[in-house]
């Protein structure tokens, strides 16, 4: 070889080494496919595209056994095409069926739910990628004659192949094409119609700029209202059958839509953002609602009330709505940048709402609504074991669902309210302004909105969120009295971390002392680990000391022995609603704690009753009767309650004038009743045999007593169920009753052979309809045979978080556990427990949590 070809050779092989080191540092760079869409991977793809925009067309078959075939060209520009690039698509490769870039084919590369195109098939700057695949059907939500899609978390990547995180926001064209007789409702406004052959092709307006989660739409045999208000139409897309219920209810849910626009576009100082506001209202809806833009998700019983609705469902209402309103702006207009900050969307919703529905009830103490709303929620959580803070880490967008809870609902919009008491109500709304604009159409984080707001107060917000935001649990708040020849010599309060953390909660509360002539209220900062009221010295004695009076602290308020005496005999008699209503969450925490004893909390509640004027606390008291009742009194202490319990719900039926409250009692009598006499007046009333003055029934209302006497094994209780099958007319109604008969059987085999089919994904896919039917597999009535359905309920809890949606790992945990108090119960789940030695964290979390009244019960009931 010439010392030319030599020089030359050498070259090659010097060149090939530096291309084949290059290639490696490239692969050591890129991030490998794997399941779920990890952090990394949301990180990497946020750095290298923009301009992303997709064209979806889907043909739905009028036959759900059919599969939904789609296409989707999604166009984006790239700035790095040194490594492979990969699309969210979690379903088998053999789906896919073809897959271009710039028109030429590219080879399927399908791994751990990723299509993955290689570098060659990329192009610096703008890129087209077509693909022609079938759909996911388990986040379409399909039906014999309606479908709806579900993305949130990360579920839109089972459906169509996307960038499905949420900092990736694209406009979406989507095309449906849908059998003739079926309507269809997307983010955009319909723009154009065809029908032939049978068929009916929509094209929807492409959107604003949108994540994943937030594209939606639905598709089937929908009727359609149509509402204006102040020149803003809204349409309303339902299966309801009884025309009277749409007629008695659709003005109201007009109203309340648009004057929940109304109070966020003047506390934002921003029109609303999106071109059209629709609504679709599903039957058994997996959510009370869910935000997509400008096509809102319903829960149709959350809308649709019955005659027999009281107050509080009546507020329920007006408070999804403006949730749901609400979101347009926090969540649709500006998305967080990772599910981490799911909470943040959550909380300004549910802070939003609490204020947006004050002017529609004008008649309601809305400071006790929202003590009332969210504190025992919160409370069910931050007390056990699994509580987890309100801001939690996340890894991969596959665990995002079990981020949500009561601590993202109900515990942060008690911390926002504290972030308005430091900040001032103006302050926080002028905040929330800048951070709105500086982030519209675009996604900001936690620490994004804390940094514009920490410039407006001297308190240092970043150790304040440290402590409510970051951190799991709550305050144990002690009340240190000593007195001197009748008055307070010295009154102080001392919080103490029960997680042994050291961590101090910087509350104000309002403190309440009660005496005869009324309740007398002093602000203390509680800023340390003890602070005292020095403007309480030399008052007198008072009858109680209540350091949450006004609900406005957040802990485990635990009560001196001359006050926990007072109120445990004399509650109904404190005279300020907010107070009495503090006062008896406070009576429930210390029952929990194993203070009061239960059977004193039911004697109190069957006192209170007849005396209490305030719907609201009568609502809670009611709750607290049937918690107490059911779970918290052993066998024995139940059947000897129970014909007084029955006597005080009757005679608040009998007594009470409002519609209303009559419906509370009615539905807690429902609930409760276990004697002859009890259960034979709940079938007559069942049978139309006997009326009760003022209160209507509807379908639903002879759907619950059905259900109820069941569960009481009524004689003939197989016909009773079949004949209550027979008179539902709703088809949705109907399909839900059909489904949950078995598990109301009195026959234990046909029962155990229900639970088994909840063992196949396919028998879960209507989560509502499974809830309610493991809540009837363990009710307490049934619960001594149920318990041999812990341990395998418990089982399946991976298999539900993978396949099923956002809340059904909790809800069904919970429908799996709440009906039980025994000993045996508790062993089961801590012997699950102990087993598990690598179990998902935020698995354990969830059973924490809904096992935590069952072990107290437990303790108690020994």
């Amino acid at each position: 070889m010439s010392r030319k070809w030599y020089l030359v050779l050498v070259v090659i092989v010097c060149l090939a080494a530096l291309w084949f080191v290059r290639l490696r540092r490239s692969e050591i760079h890129a991030v490998s496919a794997t399941d779920g869409i990890s952090q990394a991977l949301a990180v990497d793809r946020a750095q290298k595209i923009s301009a992303l925009r997709y064209d979806l067309a889907l043909s739905i078959p009028e036959r759900k056994q059919e599969p939904v075939r789609g296409r989707v060209i999604v166009r984006f520009d790239l700035a790095d095409r040194t490594n492979p690039l990969q699309l969210d698509f979690a379903q088998p490769a053999d789906r896919v069926s073809s897959i271009k870039a710039g028109g030429a084919t590219v080879s399927i590369d399908s791994r751990h739910g990723h299509l993955v195109m290689p570098p060659d098939a990329l192009r610096r700057g703008a890129n087209e990628i077509a693909i022609d695949f079938i759909a996911g059907d388990l986040p379409l939500n399909r039906n014999d004659d309606y479908l709806y899609s579900l993305f949130v978390p990360a579920r839109a990547s089972q459906a169509f192949p996307c960038f499905d995180q949420p900092d990736l926001k694209g406009s979406i064209t989507l095309t449906l094409d849908i059998p003739s007789g079926w309507e269809a409702v997307a983010n955009g406004f319909e723009k154009a119609r065809t029908a032939a052959n049978g068929r009916t092709t929509i094209q929807f307006a492409t959107t604003q700029v949108l994540p994943t989660y937030l594209f939606g739409f639905a598709a089937g045999k929908f009727a359609i209202e149509e509402g204006e208000r102040n020149g803003r139409k809204f349409r309303m897309y339902h299966r309801e059958t009884d025309h009277a219920k749409v007629s008695r209810n659709e003005d109201a849910i007009f109203d309340l839509h648009e004057k929940a626009i109304e109070w966020m576009e003047e506390y934002t100082a921003r029109k609303y953002p999106f071109e059209k506001l629709d609504f679709v209202l599903v039957p058994a809806f997996q959510f009370t609602g869910m935000e997509h833009a400008g096509a809102i998700l319903y829960n149709a019983s959350s809308l649709l009330l019955e005659e027999t609705a009281t107050q509080d469902q009546e507020l329920a209402r007006a408070s999804v709505i403006a949730h749901e309103t609400s979101h347009m702006w926090f969540g649709d207009l500006v998305t967080m940048k990772w599910f981490d900050d799911v909470w943040m969307k959550e909380v300004f919703a549910n802070f939003m709402a609490a204020k947006i529905v004050n002017p529609s009830f004008p008649n309601v103490d809305h400071d006790l609504r929202f003590l009332l709303s969210h504190y025992p929620a919160a409370y069910d959580v931050d007390r056990t074991a699994g509580a987890n803070p309100i801001r939690q880490t996340l890894d991969n967008l596959n665990e995002a669902g079990s981020l949500y809870g009561n601590i993202i609902y109900d515990k942060a919009p008690i911390v926002m309210r504290q972030l308005e008491a430091i900040l001032g109500a103006d302050g926080l709304r002028d905040g929330l302004r800048e951070y709105l604009n500086r982030y519209a159409w675009s996604n900001a984080t936690w620490t994004d909105l804390i940094k514009i707001l920490d410039a407006r107060t001297g308190e240092d917000l970043t150790a304040w969120s440290h402590t409510w935001v970051e951190e799991p649990g709550r305050p144990t708040v002690t009340t240190e009295l000593k007195t001197t020849d009748g008055t307070i010599a010295s009154l102080a309060f001392a919080q103490s971390d029960p997680r042994g953390r050291s961590l101090v909660w910087n509350q104000r509360l309002q403190v309440a002392m009660g005496f005869d002539n009324g309740t007398r209220f002093t602000p203390l900062k509680l800023s340390a680990t003890r602070v005292e009221a020095t403007n309480a010295r030399g008052i007198p004695v008072p009858h109680y000391i209540l350091a949450n009076g006004e609900g406005v602290g957040y802990g485990l308020f635990r009560l001196d022995g001359m006050s926990q005496s007072y109120l445990v005999e004399h509650l109904p008699e404190v005279g300020d609603s907010l107070t009495r209503g503090a006062a008896w969450i406070t009576i429930w925490d210390d029952m929990l704690e194993a203070g009061t004893p239960p059977r004193h909390v039911v004697e109190l509640a069957l006192n209170a009753l007849p005396m209490e004027r305030d719907e609201q606390i009568t609502q809670r008291i009611l709750s607290n009767l049937g918690e107490a009742y059911w779970i918290f009194l052993n066998d024995d202490a139940r059947a000897a309650a129970a014909p007084r319990v029955e006597r005080v719900l009757r005679d608040g039926l009998s007594g009470t004038a409002g519609r209303s409250v009559k419906a509370a009692y009615f539905e807690a009598f429902r609930r409760m009743a276990t004697t002859s006499g009890g259960v034979a007046y709940l079938e007559r009333l069942w049978r139309k045999q006997e009326t009760i003055a003022g209160l209507t029934f509807a379908e639903a209302d002879f759907i619950a007593m059905a259900q109820e006497l069941a569960l009481r094994n009524v004689k003939d209780e197989g016909g009773l169920l079949a004949q209550q099958l027979k008179q539902i007319v709703n088809p949705d109604q109907k399909a839900r009753f059909a489904f949950v008969m078995p598990a109301l059987s009195p026959d234990e085999p046909t029962r155990d052979q229900f639970f088994s089919t909840l063992a196949k994904v396919d028998n879960r896919r209507h989560e509502r309809w499974v809830v309610d039917a493991l809540t009837y597999l363990n009710h307490p009535l049934r619960a001594r045979h149920a318990e041999i359905y812990i341990q395998p309920s418990l089982t399946l809890l991976r298999e539900i978080q993978q396949t099923g949606d956002i809340f059904f790992p909790y809800r069904w945990t919970d429908a799996a556990l709440s009906g039980h108090n025994s000993p045996q119960a508790a062993s089961a789940v801590a012997a699950f427990l102990a087993a598990q030695k690598d179990y998902p964290p935020r698995l354990r979390q969830i059973i924490e949590q809904t096992s935590d009244t069952l072990l107290r019960a437990s303790r108690i009931n020994k």
